[in-house]
């Protein structure tokens, strides 16, 4: 079942590579007491993932952080991709929430079947605002498009 709004963040434990190497991190830390634009992509290093999402993201990251919001975004890659990516991206600021084995992302129930195109269980393109682990806003974007979940369509909503 997908989550929707005015559900509860589900609590689910994943990992994070930081400098002093693999930790566990729970999503009642990244969600708890605090305001969060989370954003999901299919894929680290993917063309409009690269290109637009995570960019848009990156350069409006100060009008979120103003307002007090934490930004996140999620992929079915693992730790080392995501940091890697968020490298390349120079998404400082930003955390980079690898899902590796999709366990987030099928309890959200926002999976997406990407083995037509040798990608496996990946999750849909998506963008959620919670507020204290409560989900406040969700915009899931249609097959193959990116409106919705842009950080330019996010950064409307917060301000409306």
């Amino acid at each position: 079942m997908t989550i929707k709004v005015g559900d509860k963040i589900p609590s689910v434990t994943l990992k994070q590579l930081t400098g002093d190497g693999m930790k566990d991190l729970s999503t009642d830390n990244v969600f708890s007491g605090k305001k969060v634009m989370l954003f999901s992509v299919p894929g680290a290093f993917t063309p409009t993932c690269s290109s637009k999402h995570l960019p848009g993201f990156v350069a409006r990251l100060g009008e979120f952080k103003t307002k007090g919001i934490d930004v996140v975004c999620l992929s079915v890659n693992d730790p080392f991709v995501m940091k890697a990516w968020q490298e390349q991206q120079k998404a400082d600021g930003i955390l980079m929430l690898a899902d590796g084995n999709a366990t987030f992302t099928k309890a959200l129930g926002l999976e997406m079947d990407g083995t037509g195109y040798g990608l496996g269980t990946r999750g849909q393109r998506f963008a959620l605002y919670a507020e204290n682990g409560v989900v406040k806003t969700l915009d899931v974007e249609k097959a193959g498009a990116f409106e919705v979940s842009s950080a330019e369509a996010c950064a409307a909503r917060i301000a409306a």
